[in-house]
């Protein structure tokens, strides 16, 4: 006979209502989460923190890491009391408001969006240089057919995404080490640039590529059994992903050095060309390819469920709320996501969006660790200290991000702010 414990889950899934079907498992969730982590970030996110903090950028992937933890705990907690599809969407609303959960909602959608187009960018660049944005928008619009078909589909392509992107990382590791070029000294101690504003521009970076983890609370709606699954799958997927930069990271300094990885445009590729098995560097372009492309395809889903979310609750057209009978996704969501995302590519700047999308994110999830503090002691599962802890990392990663980033990102949340509070006087 069942116990106590499990008819009282039972009964609390089955009063949690939800409009799209259920069909990942934990499994399914810390490979999305881990495609979402582990993709073109890693190929690329190295280069522009070791311009900032030279060989620091291992303080700063430390403290990276740190925040992210912070976050990925309040996003567990919140996730398991609302297993709904729009992450901080909905616990803001729940916890701070209506305006902060459009706030963060705004933040993720128009964020992630620039997130996409370079995302795209970089496939389109390791793939063909001389074609790279003809074939970023190939991507975007390939990848909105096979989401359409629905999250199960999704999920098993993202496995082979992951798998590839992992043994194209494996190369690189092993090539370092074993091509006879690495030096213990270019990793400590820390060279003169890697001053303290310097490793916290790093740290910001780098935090882009270990956020991920929101995808996994966008998909709420579609896990089974969120209220054990959500909160198993998020730190599973960040510390695999933590595992996995620290000993790329670690490998990139010691095989090239900061300078050489700071100068270069595929700094994983030039850290496997500084030694003997150079003749493997194809391998990682490939992978870098392929690692594009999963985390495009995980973006793009969250994306869309978020969209969901805001439609269903009349913060963006009422359209994007429509779920297909068949496929039981939010199609209309998915379609107009490729729409936007390869509209941008088609004249968007890889740095610039990598910038702007970071200050966005820390945004978010600023605003995740604040919806975090307002749980009361039974309902939380981790120290209030982590999301307060969280809250002060966002704020001081976001500020120390390159000027550009912070204006831009500053004018885009006044403007969604804006759009709110004109909503509100005309309803």
């Amino acid at each position: 006979m069942p116990s106590s414990l499990d008819s009282l889950r039972a009964t609390s899934n089955a009063a949690v209502p939800t409009r799209l079907a259920r069909r990942l498992g934990t499994f399914e969730a810390v490979t999305i989460g881990l495609a979402s982590m582990i993709g073109a970030g890693v190929f690329a996110a190295f280069g522009p923190a070791a311009r900032a903090a030279g060989n620091g950028l291992v303080i700063g992937l430390a403290i990276a890491a740190l925040v992210a933890y912070s976050n990925a705990t309040s996003s567990a907690q919140l996730a398991a009391m609302y297993p709904e599809s729009g992450g901080t969407y909905v616990y803001g609303q729940k916890r701070l408001g209506h305006f902060w959960g459009f706030l963060a909602g705004w933040c993720f959608v128009v964020g992630k969006l620039a997130s996409c187009a370079a995302m795209a960018m970089t496939f389109g660049i390791y793939a063909a240089p001389s074609f790279a944005r003809p074939l970023a928008i190939g991507a975007v619009a390939g990848l909105s057919i096979v989401n359409c078909f629905g999250v199960e589909k999704t999920a098993t392509l993202t496995k082979i995404i992951v798998s590839l992107v992992l043994l194209a990382l494996s190369v690189v590791v092993a090539s370092v080490w074993l091509g006879g070029a690495t030096d213990a000294s270019r990793l400590w101690p820390p060279e003169h640039d890697a001053t303290p504003y310097g490793v916290l521009q790093s740290a910001g970076l780098l935090f882009f590529a270990f956020a991920g983890y929101a995808r996994l609370a966008t998909l709420s709606e579609e896990v089974i059994d969120p209220k054990r699954t959500i909160p198993r799958a998020i730190p599973i997927a960040l510390g695999i992903a933590l595992v996995v930069y620290a000993t790329v990271a670690v490998s990139a300094l010691v095989g090239a050095g900061a300078p050489a990885i700071a100068a270069a445009q595929a700094p994983l590729a030039a850290a496997v060309e500084a030694g003997q098995l150079a003749w493997l560097s194809p391998a990682v372009r490939a992978g870098a390819v392929v690692a594009s492309l999963g985390g495009l395809l995980s973006l793009m889903v969250g994306i869309s469920r978020t969209a969901f979310a805001m439609a269903s609750n009349r913060d963006l057209p009422m359209s994007l709320s429509v779920v297909h009978p068949r496929s039981q996704v939010p199609h209309r969501a998915e379609i107009a996501v490729g729409v936007i995302v390869a509209a941008v590519t088609a004249v968007a700047d890889i740095r610039a969006a990598i910038g702007f999308s970071s200050f966005a994110v820390l945004v978010y999830y600023a605003l995740t660790n604040a919806a975090a503090l307002t749980l009361a002691r039974c309902e939380r599962r981790c120290p209030r200290a982590l999301a307060a802890l969280g809250l002060l990392g966002c704020v001081v990663l976001s500020l120390t991000l390159p000027a550009v980033a912070v204006v831009g990102g500053t004018i885009l949340l006044t403007l969604g702010a804006s759009m709110y509070a004109l909503r509100r006087l005309t309803a």
